[in-house]
């Protein structure tokens, strides 16, 4: 299986397990700093070359040889589940991508049609009642990741758990996992642990948020979407995630996590 998600700086100087919906944009870009001094023209899921990626066939020798020698500081980063699982919504079901089209071609028209979702019309621009369209889309993902049915759980919403799980099963170990609420504190962690061609200050990165301005803004605080039901739901696919990343399933409007991370459980978890 290798190492899917993972990417790795040409110098090796860090490793990085990619966790959609989590800052993935932002860390991708910092990474690619450190090692050319400047970043990525374009959307860092889209370079072919400057860093490594295992789905690159030249970058798959590199990073297993180094993940399984556990040479660098390797790392990811986790997000509420509540928030992330209304990020992906906006952007991948509501949001036209950045070709111009729909997410997954024909996913949106068959939400519409067996879920009754609504997107907010062709281009995503008309107003919509966005809670009871999201609750419904909490039903399709639950279908997809606990039946998969009518399709495979997509990567944007299937759970932190699983993908940070595939680099232990492998023979990864991770140094460091931190919440994208608390990013600055822990991606300064991160760079402090490391020495990279570049220096990298970190008050002076932006945001690299690509899928901003891909869909309908918000209208209402994340609380809003969740009633008893779709907060059951949310709990039903991301138990794992609340529990091992610290976060607060009794309260959608608690984005902060509640206690440290325990890296040697999240290990003895996700390792079987």
């Amino acid at each position: 299986m290798g190492f899917p998600g993972v990417w790795m700086t040409e110098s090796e100087s860090v490793v990085y397990r990619v966790v959609p919906k989590c800052a993935c944009s932002t860390i991708g870009q910092i990474m690619y700093y450190s090692d050319h001094g400047r970043f990525f023209e374009g959307d860092i899921h889209d370079a072919d070359q400057g860093l490594h990626k295992w789905a690159q066939d030249h970058s798959q020798g590199p990073i297993e040889a180094n993940v399984r020698a556990h040479e660098s500081f390797a790392f990811t980063c986790v997000r509420n589940p509540y928030a992330r699982i209304l990020s992906s919504f906006f952007d991948k079901i509501c949001g036209i991508q950045r070709n111009g089209n729909r997410y997954r071609g024909n996913l949106v028209p068959l939400l519409v049609q067996k879920y009754g979702i609504e997107v907010g019309g062709d281009d995503g621009t008309e107003e919509f009642d966005q809670i009871r369209s999201f609750r419904r889309f909490l039903l399709f993902a639950r279908d997809t990741i606990r039946w998969r049915r009518p399709m495979e759980p997509d990567i944007h919403w299937s759970a932190m758990s699983g993908h940070i799980s595939t680099f232990i099963v492998n023979g990864g170990r991770y140094d460091r996992i931190f919440w994208t609420e608390r990013f600055d504190e822990g991606m300064q962690d991160v760079l402090d642990h490391i020495e990279t061609p570049h220096p990298v200050d970190l008050a002076s990165i932006p945001r690299f948020n690509e899928s901003e301005g891909h869909g309908p803004k918000r209208a209402h605080p994340v609380e809003a979407y969740f009633d008893d039901l779709s907060m059951h739901l949310v709990y039903e696919i991301y138990k794992r995630d609340f529990e091992l990343f610290r976060y607060d399933v009794a309260d959608p409007s608690n984005k902060m996590p509640l206690a440290e991370i325990d890296l040697d459980e999240v290990h003895a978890k996700l390792g079987d």
